[in-house]
């Protein structure tokens, strides 16, 4: 793979992106100090145009929370705090009480995913809240195989974003850019996980397999394959990655709309 190529290649569509709408003065990223959210703020970054990196802790230990992100001093060091601005936001408080007043109308077997994906959707609308008001665009970081394969993301969440500018990358093709990049080796290392979790389990456990295996799921399931010809793990593999793009396909597509007959609408 020529990482090289793909970054600049993904720069200057991110910096065409911006000339061909006036209006947007620049980008807004949500930093989980993930691998994928800080290839992607690398990437805003190398455009040269302004990135706002945004921590948005829930439920975080104090000693986490007081804890400088590697990567948003790595992006400040690189290329200026003109450029670069950061806030940590502490969404705690809200996020609690939403969940006091969901959870007294209603709780059940559910509760735990849904509110789960309530801190995803917080985080969206103060990333929204704050890309708005500075003219910026809400930037994805979702990866090939995590929102188009298996819709490992929230609805509405972490899904809900202006553009994707690594939305063609596996996550193994995304972890090459991060080497190229230079990005902390720390970051490159660590278990991917969505953090919407008090336990931070992670995303592999969550989905009961690894993303390499995912990948290669992903390209058996895009052609004719045998299972006839799988070993039993990769025949769980295959039916945990297919169980998963059926169930989630609803979040890959454009919003179901009911097409009313014309002749229906004409007036009598």
């Amino acid at each position: 793979m020529q990482t090289g190529k793909i970054i600049d290649h993904i720069v200057k569509w991110l910096k065409d992106y911006a000339v061909q709408n006036s209006y947007i003065k620049g980008f807004t990223v949500g930093i989980s100090n993930g691998i994928d959210s800080s290839v992607v703020s690398t990437l805003c970054a190398r455009t040269g145009l302004p990135l706002l990196a945004l921590e948005l802790p829930i439920n975080l230990s104090k000693t986490k929370e007081n804890r400088k992100s590697i990567h948003v001093e790595w992006l400040k060091n690189k290329y200026g705090n003109d450029q670069i601005r950061s806030m940590n936001i502490n969404l705690t408080e809200a996020y609690s009480k939403l969940k006091e007043t969901c959870t007294r109308l209603q709780s059940n077997d559910k509760t735990e995913l849904a509110l789960a994906n309530v801190q995803s959707r917080i985080r969206m609308t103060t990333l929204y809240y704050f890309a708005q008001v500075n003219g910026h665009l809400v930037v994805g970081t979702g990866n090939k195989v995590e929102d188009y394969g298996v819709g490992f993301f929230t609805k509405y969440g972490d899904g809900g974003v202006d553009i994707n500018p690594i939305g063609d990358l596996l996550k193994s093709e995304v972890r090459a850019l991060a080497r190229e990049l230079d990005i902390d080796q720390s970051i490159i290392n660590a278990p991917p996980t969505d953090g919407l979790y008090g336990d931070m389990r992670t995303d592999e456990a969550q989905i009961e397999a690894t993303y390499d295996e995912l990948e290669w799921a992903m390209k058996q399931y895009e052609t004719k394959y045998d299972s006839e010809q799988m070993t039993e793990r990769e025949k769980k593999v295959m039916n945990i990655y297919s169980q998963r793009h059926q169930a989630n396909t609803h979040k890959m597509k454009e919003i179901p709309i009911c097409i009313i007959p014309k002749e229906f609408k004409q007036l009598t």
